[in-house]
């Protein structure tokens, strides 16, 4: 099969090495604004460059992934569904959830499969967890705790575009709670500050922040986010039922020290970069996206999904403002 990769930033030319690696995959198109972006991509990995979006379009590509700025997401998804293009695009669907459900809309309208860039779903651990939720190993489930802790924040730019911490970052979280879980959010409880990132302050943004999601059955989920991890990038999950208890990395790579006399767990070197921590599921992921190109499968991360992380997010951010719960049903009707 022939793909199409918009947007050759550090995402993206990962995501261009990891297709050129793939069996099902014959050849690439690449297309960027920064002309020697593409043509770098081209020369590494024997790509075809397009010099639009609609001339990679046009150059009969089967598949199309979109890592370009959050802003042109939503008419890169519509141009690729027009044209009858499975799409798989990084979150997030849009900068706003009016036009995420736009988006969604146009989607259905189409009915041509659209797969949103949710990696942890591809994860080994966050499967196995689910696999041990669904399968009742757990019993009934009371307590779980999310955490996403990022070595250092992101430059200025970045946060200016992202929407805020809870749109940006802990939307990973929402979105692995309802998937491992299999259960929706019903309220919500968050708290946040700024414990040191200046840039992250003047954009009106949190860099550390705790929330309380209560799901649709009455389980407690309690998710961690900051900006500032010295030690590294810190993603777990911990998910305790009446039957046993789990955890999702928790091993020798996690970047937390001990300091009970005589331990000696964690002994490996801890994850620096979500790149790292999770470079075999961003590969599973796109694997497969191949398959959603190829028929043999459905979404495995729809945009109806990442808008429901999208809504959670969004009361989240209201809470934070208002210092009060949120439901979901009021995040909706705002």
């Amino acid at each position: 099969m022939r793909i199409g990769i918009l947007g050759l930033g550090r995402i993206g030319t990962f995501h261009a090495e990891t297709l050129a690696k793939l069996d099902a995959v014959g050849s690439l198109v690449v297309c960027d604004p920064v002309a020697e972006a593409a043509k770098a991509a081209a020369e590494r990995f024997g790509a075809e460059v397009a010099d639009s979006p609609r001339a990679l379009l046009a150059a009969g590509v089967d598949g199309l992934v979109v890592a370009a700025a959050t802003d042109a997401h939503p008419d890169l998804i519509r141009a690729g569904v027009r044209a009858g293009v499975p799409v798989f695009c990084e979150k997030p669907v849009a900068r706003t959830m009016a036009e995420g459900v736009a988006v969604l809309r146009a989607v259905e309208d189409a009915g041509v499969p659209v797969q949103i860039g949710f990696n942890r779903r591809f994860d080994a651990g966050f499967a196995a967890a689910r696999v041990a939720v669904r399968s009742g190993e757990l019993g009934r489930l009371h307590t779980i705790r999310s955490t996403t802790l990022d070595p250092a924040p992101p430059p200025a730019a970045y946060v200016a575009a992202s929407g805020g911490i809870f749109r940006d970052c802990s939307v990973h979280d929402f979105d692995v709670i309802r998937w491992v879980t299999g259960r929706e959010v019903a309220e919500v409880y968050a708290v946040g500050g700024n414990r040191g990132a200046e840039h992250i302050a003047a954009a009106g943004d949190a860099d550390t922040t705790g929330a309380v999601l209560t799901l649709d059955d009455g389980t407690i989920a309690m998710v961690s986010n900051s900006r500032h991890n010295a030690r590294g990038h810190d993603v777990r999950m911990e998910l305790h039922g009446f039957a046993d208890s789990i955890a999702v990395g928790l091993d020798d790579r996690l970047p937390l020290r001990s300091v009970e006399p005589g331990a000696r767990f964690p002994a490996g070197t801890p994850h620096d970069f979500f790149m790292d921590r999770f470079a075999a599921a961003y590969r599973a992921e796109l694997a497969a996206f191949a398959e959603v190109v190829a028929g043999t499968r459905p979404s495995p991360c729809t945009v109806e999904d990442a808008l429901e992380a999208g809504w959670i997010a969004e009361a989240c951010t209201l809470s934070l403002r208002e210092h009060r719960p949120v439901t979901l049903a009021e995040a909706r009707a705002v």
